[in-house]
């Protein structure tokens, strides 16, 4: 498997996660430090870092530290990894779709002319 599927593989990994999800979307907003990302959640901070670990292991987001506070951003690069993929899904299936349908009027016209 090549670099690009192994990007892809670990970025749905990571969105599969509801909480991981929210905090991407989230930090789509702007920095914010791991208290306020892990507030909304009904989780002990240990438990938390362990989605953020995750979301920093596939690169999805980074995050500095200036004394006691662990502030967080995203990055999009592997992101767009996902998006270019899901853009090429996309192309092939709307190809394939316009080629039904020219076979489907290229059908009725046939039953046209019986």
């Amino acid at each position: 498997m090549d670099n690009y599927g192994i990007a892809l593989n670990s970025v749905f990994h990571a969105l599969a996660d509801p909480t991981r999800r929210a905090v991407i979307q989230r930090l789509g907003v702007g920095p914010a430090t791991v208290s306020e990302l892990a507030e909304p959640f009904d989780m002990a901070l240990p438990s938390f870092m362990k989605h953020v670990r995750v979301l920093e292991d596939t690169g999805l987001i980074r995050s500095s530290k200036a004394g006691r506070t662990r502030t967080c951003m995203l990055d999009r690069q592997n992101l767009a990894a996902a998006e270019r993929w899901f853009a090429e899904q996309h192309a092939i299936w709307a190809s394939r779709y316009d080629n039904l349908d020219n076979l489907l009027e290229k059908l009725q016209g046939q039953d046209n002319e019986s």
